[in-house]
């Protein structure tokens, strides 16, 4: 079994070493130990995922809901978890520290704040406050027993305000507040990746699986991005994946999506080692 203590150290480790690697996002502890099977080495929740599981729409988990969670996957797989921590559940300084504490008491090693509010009316932080809450999450996540490593996110993007200059300062901001690592999750052009790399001295996570967006991992590696995360786009595929053979039974009256799904015997044989190893420890 791989201590938190360990994972802490594997996560840092990989956001040192030369080169990019791509974080997926399961959502729920059945795509966490494919993901693991299929070797990569570090996963990240995803806050849609995880809701799309329940039934509900994005932001709409609580926040007990989403430790809850948190605490399966890590219970489900060996490798470093980082948390998606939407907006920390509440606008002050204190709520985000409140949700630092409690994911890294179940054993995450990374999380994510973001400067988005929920509200339509007013859906990004000011600038003030977004650090405000950066500073207060980066304490928290250094003062734990195994520290952890904290990215701070820019949601302009995401929100419809595609400000580079006002993201690039919030991100400068951040990273003067403590952040390990810097996120705009929306950003879809090289040029703009490029423009955010030059104006930053941390790791950059960039968000793929958007559509449309059809830069390589290798492209990236060359722009300077150190981190890839999908979000909630695995999560959409096997969604899309059910809602397509759904309509195959309703309308054709036929099976044919089965010809191309893996077969029990083997999703048992994947799952079979992972039981077999939580036994033995």
């Amino acid at each position: 079994m791989t201590s938190q203590l360990e994972k802490a150290e594997i996560f840092k480790r990989l956001h040192t070493e030369d080169g990019c690697f791509i974080m997926p996002n399961p959502w729920d502890a059945g795509s966490a130990r494919l993901l693991q099977y299929l070797g990569f080495t570090a996963l990240a929740s995803t806050s849609a995922g995880f809701a799309f599981t329940r039934g509900r729409p994005d932001q709409s988990m609580q926040r007990d809901e989403v430790i809850a969670h948190l605490s399966e996957l890590v219970a489900a797989t060996d490798l470093p978890i980082n948390a998606d921590l939407e907006n920390g559940f509440g606008d002050a300084p204190a709520d985000v520290e409140k949700t630092i504490i409690a994911a890294a008491a179940i054993g995450v090693v990374g999380a994510s704040i973001e400067d988005a509010t929920g509200r339509s009316e007013q859906p990004i932080y000011s600038f003030e406050l977004a650090v405000e809450r950066i500073q207060a999450a980066a304490a928290a996540a250094k003062s734990q027993a195994v520290p952890v490593l904290l990215t701070a996110r820019a949601e302009n993007y995401l929100y419809g305000r595609t400000d580079l200059n006002d993201t690039i300062k919030r991100l400068q901001a951040y990273q003067e507040a403590g952040a390990d690592v810097l996120y705009a999750p929306g950003i879809r052009t090289r040029e703009d990746i490029a423009a955010i790399i030059s104006s930053v001295d941390r790791p950059l996570n960039v968000l793929m699986g958007l559509s449309g967006v059809t830069v390589t991992k290798q492209e990236l590696t060359e722009l300077g991005v150190k981190r890839i995360s999908v979000g909630g786009s695995l999560a959409r595929a096997a969604i899309s994946a059910l809602l397509s053979a759904g309509k195959e039974l309703r309308d054709e009256g036929t099976f044919n999506y089965a010809n191309d799904a893996i077969g029990t015997a083997d999703i048992n044989g994947i799952f079979s080692v992972f039981v077999a190893a939580k036994k033995s420890e």
